[in-house]
């Protein structure tokens, strides 16, 4: 009994790291060959690896940092889950983005005429449009914004 429940809890393990991956396509792709970044909850890795030699950036729920550093010197961006920084500053002058659930403005706007991206149904879309051609990127699983972004 003892060995099996160990098996159980081990398995259930395995399942969710695997299913924990994210992938970024591009276009309206889910094939692997079109994947351009794999998300792991961490690190942000080139293509369809989970190489430390590919990673990208890592995330820590606030900053994004460039490749495997958490050192404050290697801070990209900061996230506050509505307004996008630059570097490690939260100064309204320093807004790039604006986020409010499913478009992407330009700066700390919320015009029309300002988002640069709509994110909805597992897909970002050019600019305010949700039409199949318009669509940059499909996402199979939950990526922050922050992380998205350093692909589009």
């Amino acid at each position: 009994m003892k060995k099996a429940l160990i098996l159980i809890v081990t398995l259930l393990a395995i399942t969710m790291q695997v299913s924990a991956v994210s992938h970024i396509y591009r276009g309206r792709s889910t094939y692997t060959s079109d994947i351009i970044a794999t998300w792991d909850g961490k690190y942000l890795y080139r293509g369809n690896s989970t190489y430390m030699s590919d990673i990208l950036y890592s995330w820590d729920g606030k900053y994004l940092y460039s490749g495997r550093s958490t050192y404050i010197s290697d801070i990209v961006c900061t996230w506050d889950g509505r307004y996008l920084y630059s570097g490690r500053s939260t100064y309204n002058s320093d807004i790039e983005c604006t986020w409010d659930g499913k478009h992407l403005y330009r700066g700390r706007s919320t015009y029309n005429s300002d988002i640069l991206y709509t994110i909805t149904g597992g897909h970002i879309y050019k600019g305010r449009s949700t039409y199949n051609s318009d669509i940059l990127y499909t996402i199979k699983g939950h990526i922050p914004i922050p992380v998205l972004l350093t692909v589009i």
